[in-house]
Parts: structure tokens; sequence; C-alpha cells
């Protein structure tokens, strides 16, 4: 069984591990980075940032037999303010006919667009490879944020944001940037990136304010605009299952595509359900569900696991494995939603 729960300070030497197999955008391999964004989340997670919108959340999930991180997601209470807004391109098209040649043209159209008060954004999802398909990790991970969401919805925007990976070069180099955005800038995609992150003025100042053709970008550019990776996939049809939907946006730096959904339109959300502990040990073989905790105090504020569960009226039973994980006691207030 694995735990999932708010990331901690001594987590600092298993996400840099983590980092440093994948170096990821959402986990790169840089301590300075991984400790600020841990820091962060403490704060967040004890309401020591005061301004709701201002949060970040980092989730992990630990292998308790191996002692070990084995992944991580994370919440963005609000991704494009006055400060960083949220940058991306507007996806159209446009379609053109000559009646003198007879030919027929339907362009797609990249749109630079800023938004200033943008929607929470759900990312950071990162899995180890040696432990994808193990208990389903990534699920998990990703639930773990929609279960934070329904407990706490006036901490974050009605409207929610996942930016979803397209395919990349072998070398993790996009090929929307390499045909674009090197163009504009002059910066490699790994270097922008960086640089985005502490600050955006410079997409700002040097992209083209104009319309960008796509059609003048080689086909093989033009198929990754607005597509998903072979990995990213199973990511997709799971937000698709839940109710988010491709709103023709997609980020400028890799032209990966903007999956959105209001969060009443959830259907993790929905199925929220708060309820008190029962003093009933329950048998393994009910149906699973992911049951959370929170603590007002103390170094961990929220822990979940995947258990089976009962629920009976405004009670839940659950194995003691479970209750002992979650360091619950009967009476103790628990957080419900469905785990597949």
């Amino acid at each position: 069984m694995f735990l999932l729960r708010d990331v901690q300070r001594h987590d600092l030497p298993g996400l840099k591990k983590l980092a440093a197999v994948l170096n990821s955008v959402n986990l790169p391999d840089d301590e300075r980075i991984l400790d600020g964004l841990i820091d962060r989340s403490i704060r967040s997670f004890s309401s020591r940032i005061r301004d709701p919108m201002e949060r970040t959340y980092l989730f992990v999930l630990e292998d308790l037999p191996a002692g070990r991180i084995v992944g991580t997601s994370m919440i963005i209470a609000q991704h494009g303010t006055r400060e960083a807004p949220h940058v991306y391109f507007e996806v159209s098209s446009r379609e053109q006919y000559s009646a003198t040649l007879d030919k027929h043209f339907r362009h797609t159209i990249l749109s630079i667009a800023y938004n200033y008060e943008g929607p929470t954004e759900i990312g950071g999802l990162v899995v180890d490879p040696a432990f994808r398909g193990q208990g389903k990790p990534g699920k998990q991970l990703s639930y773990a944020r929609f279960l934070y969401l329904a407990m706490h919805r006036r901490r974050f925007r009605e409207r929610i944001l996942a930016e979803l990976l397209p395919p990349l070069l072998p070398d993790g180099r996009s090929l929307l940037w390499e045909a674009c955005g090197r163009k504009f800038t002059g910066l490699g995609y790994h270097e922008a990136d960086r640089l985005s992150r502490q600050n955006k003025e410079f997409i700002k100042e040097l992209f083209p304010q104009s319309d960008i053709d796509a059609t003048l970008f080689s086909p093989r550019v033009q198929k990754v605009i607005g597509k998903v990776g072979p990995e990213t996939v199973p990511v997709q049809k799971m937000l698709e299952r839940i109710g988010f939907t491709y709103v023709e946006k997609v980020d400028p730096f890799d032209g990966g595509p903007y999956f959105e959904a209001e969060v009443r339109d959830i259907s993790l959300v929905r199925a929220y359900r708060s309820v008190r502990l029962a003093d009933v040990d329950l048998a393994i073989d009910f149906e699973e569900r992911l049951v959370g905790i929170e603590r007002p105090s103390g170094k961990n504020r929220f822990r979940a696991v995947r258990t089976p569960c009962r629920i009976d009226g405004d009670e839940a039973a659950l194995p003691l494995a479970a209750r002992e994980l979650l360091g619950a006691s009967p009476g103790d207030r628990l957080h419900v939603i469905p785990s597949d």
C-alpha cells in the first residue's frame, strides 16, 4: 500500500533522486529549485501563505516497505497573475479559397494570448519508471489533487487547467520551440523554460503579437501541435473520463494541449463525501476508494490511501491497515472520492 501525503523537508533527498532519473520540466534536477518547491508547499498546506491564490501544494507518494518517494504531483492555486501572466497560444482555423486556381486551403493559426487572473492548474505528475503499473501510482497521485480540491473548494479557482506533454525529441527538445520559439528568442528549449519560471517578460516582448500561420512549419512540426505524447495518452483519457476537454489552447513552448474543466463538472469532485470513521475493522474485499484525512497542525497535514471502504450513512469503515496508515481513530473526519 502506498501512502499519499504532503511533502516534507526530509523528502528533499528522495525528490532529488527522482529528479535525477527523470529531470522533467515539472521536477528539475536542481536542488535549489526543489528546496524552494518544498518550502512553498509546506507554507501553503499550513496556510502561512495568506493569499490562497499564491499557494502551491506538492504531494508525494511513498512506498512504505522500500522507504522511498516514488512520485509527485501538485496543485498551483492560480496559474496566471499580473506579475506572471499565463501565456499560451490560441489555436484556430482559417479557410481560404481561390476561384481562379480552384484551390482551397485550411490553415492552423496560432495567436499569442495572456491571462492575468488564471485558472487553478494541476500539474507536476511524475512517477518513477520502476513503479509504473504497480498499484496505479500515477492515478493515485492524480486523484489526490482532486480529493484536495474537493476538500477546499474556496482555496481554488472554479476553472481547472491541465497541460499535457506533446511528443518530444529523444533529447527532450520541443519540435515547436525549435521551429518557432528559438527563432524569436535565440534560446534553447530547456533554457527558455527555466527562465520562464522566474520571468515571462521575454516571451511578451520577443514573441510576435500577430497571428502565426502554422502552415509555414514543416509537416512534422504541425502534427505535434495540440497532440499528446504516447506516455501521456493514459492521462488524457483519464482527464476526459472525469470531465475535462481540450480547449483549443496549447503551450507556446512545446505545443502541448490544454485541457480544462469547471470544478463543479469534475466527476470525482461531484462524488466527494465527508464522513466519520466507524469503529469497525473492514474486510479487504470491498470496493476501493481514495480516503484522506487532514490535521490542523503538525508537520504532516494531509494523508491519503487507496483502500477498501464501506460507507453507511455518514460513517465509513476501513481495514485496520488503512486506519493505521492514516493515523485515524474512530470518529475522525475522513474525506472520500472514487479511486477508479
